[in-house]
């Protein structure tokens, strides 16, 4: 059974737009500033809203900012970006969605073989970051690799308890 993890710090559409309202009483930028956004929030605030043309701009921007500043707050509280607490069976339903374009091969996966090194060099754990440093991949190469060893039943995903980063767990190793 899925837990929602509590909302409460999450920002809401409605109180960004109410205040970008506060450019009618010639304060600028507190929407910026209550998404996080601190330098371009003074810089508003200064500027009176990029001399209004950013306000205005603004008014599309909204909820976006509002979504990247709620992203960031449950990547720092680990949980997935859905807002659920990582547990095994949100963390699979996650994976069954993820496209693993790798085809069954019979020939051994030279970056497959990288990643394994590079994971027992490391204790069994490996975070996609770590895998790219260590062969030299891209990070959508080493992801898929990775998802598709988690699919085939070698590899369990969790987070670190204080980054709340992705790690692979490689149990043989």
């Amino acid at each position: 059974m899925e837990t929602r993890a509590s909302q409460t710090g999450m920002n809401k559409v409605g109180t960004a737009y109410i205040l970008w309202l506060g450019c009618l009483l010639q304060i600028h930028g507190l929407h910026r500033l209550y998404n996080g956004k601190i330098l371009t929030g003074l810089l508003w605030m200064f500027s009176f809203g990029l001399f209004g043309f950013g306000q205005i701009i603004d008014l599309l921007l909204i909820p976006n900012m509002v979504d990247e500043h709620n992203s960031k707050l449950r990547a720092s509280q680990g949980l997935l970006p859905e807002g659920v607490l990582p547990n095994q069976a949100a963390i699979q339903q996650v994976i069954a969605t993820h496209p693993t374009p790798l085809p069954p091969s019979s020939e051994p996966n030279p970056l497959l073989v990288k990643l394994l090194r590079a994971a027992e060099a490391k204790g069994g754990r490996l975070s996609v970051t770590q895998g790219v440093m260590e062969t030299g991949a891209s990070f959508s190469h080493v992801e898929t690799t990775l998802i598709h060893m988690v699919k085939a039943g070698y590899v369990e995903i969790t987070n670190d308890p204080e980054s709340g980063v992705v790690i692979y767990e490689f149990k043989e190793l």
